[in-house]
Parts: structure tokens; C-alpha cells; sequence
């Protein structure tokens, strides 16, 4: 597989096993199980991270949580889609479009949050550049960037929960790059590359 990091195009090669109820480790079974439980099927990033049972009790456990912080559901599709495409993550992109479209979000968020471009508000483009800011400068973003995010509407409790879901899309999208994982079927139609890449 081809990716592109900094406009230039590395080999993956990937040994990482897709991992099922039968092959993963002792610790990983009922975790696996409990994807299969609330997908209905085993997602191929889960079946990679069950290769750690320890990584994938984290990104689960940092799922629940994310899901469940003061961030709506645009908002929180804004803040995994923005670290998404910066990590350039070929699995997590069409991954969270059909999440987002099963979560009822507006597909002008959604295809504003694919391509780059400008969000229909202005405070989902505060969240967006907010979010941009942290993953590109390592958490060291500038006082004049707090007071916008601030002046924009959210609080101290968003700008933390903003790591909360990065800590979760660092282990997917960091996982993915090693893995090469395979785009399951189900999100195989919202397939992305960035425009940079070459076909």
C-alpha cells in the first residue's frame, strides 16, 4: 500500500494480524466481543488493536468517554475528522463519514470536514481550527487561539475534551498507518485519499 507523508509516497508493509474471537489473545476475547456486540460485525481496526489487548481496552474506553463528553454530535465529528485528515488516516476518514451520517450530521459538515474547506458555522470553524492547532503544534497553541475558542462559545472543560479525543485518534490513526488496515465494506463508498496523492 501507498501512503503519502509531507507530499511523499512510502511503502507499507504490513505483518499485523486481523485478529478474531479465535485468534486473539486470552485478555483480548471478550473485548472483541464486545465490538461484535455493538457493531454487529468485528471493525478491522479493532481486529488489528486486539493484537495488544491493552491498546484496544484504552481506545474502547477513550471512545465511550469521547462519545459521551459535552460535545454534540457535529461537534464531535468536527473534532475526530479534523485529526482524521491531518494524520492523513486512509481507514479512520471513511470511517467516521459513515459514523457521522449514522449520526445525523449535516453532510455539508461532513464533506467541508473531507475536502478542507470551510464549515457552515462559525463556531464549528473555531472547534476545527482549535482542534488543527493542537495536533500541529503538540498542544502548544497561543493564548490569542484560547481567547477565539473561548469568545466563540465553548469553555475550559471543551478545550481539554478536544486531548480527550485526540488521545482516542492517535491510537486509531497511528495503528492504522502501521497496519495498513483494510477499509472494512461497510465504509468502503466513503473511501478518501488526500487531493494531494497520486491514484
Amino acid at each position: 500500500m501507498l501512503s503519502y507523508i509531507n507530499n511523499k509516497s512510502i511503502e507499507i508493509m504490513s505483518t499485523l494480524k486481523l485478529h478474531t474471537l479465535e485468534t486473539a489473545p486470552e485478555e483480548g476475547k471478550d473485548l472483541l466481543q464486545k465490538s461484535q456486540n455493538a457493531y454487529g460485525y468485528i471493525p478491522n481496526l479493532h481486529a488489528v488493536l486486539a493484537g495488544a489487548p491493552g491498546l484496544l481496552n484504552a481506545y474502547q474506553n477513550l471512545h465511550e468517554l469521547f462519545v459521551n463528553s459535552s460535545f454534540n454530535n457535529d461537534e464531535l465529528t468536527v473534532v475526530w475528522q479534523t485529526i482524521n485528515v491531518a494524520h492523513e488516516c486512509h481507514y479512520c476518514v471513511p470511517a467516521h463519514t459513515a459514523i457521522a451520517h449514522s449520526m445525523k450530521v449535516d453532510n455539508e459538515i461532513i464533506e467541508a470536514l473531507r475536502n478542507s474547506t470551510k464549515l457552515p458555522s462559525e463556531k464549528l470553524q473555531v472547534l476545527h481550527e482549535t482542534t488543527l492547532s493542537v495536533v500541529r503544534n503538540r498542544g502548544y497553541i497561543s493564548k490569542e487561539e484560547v481567547e477565539v475558542f473561548y469568545a466563540a462559545g465553548y469553555e475550559e472543560r471543551q478545550l481539554l475534551e478536544i486531548i480527550l479525543g485526540l488521545s482516542q485518534k492517535v491510537i486509531s490513526n497511528y495503528v492504522n498507518h502501521i497496519a495498513a488496515t483494510p477499509i472494512d465494506p461497510s465504509f468502503q463508498k466513503f473511501a478518501w485519499k488526500k487531493e494531494n496523492e497520486i491514484a
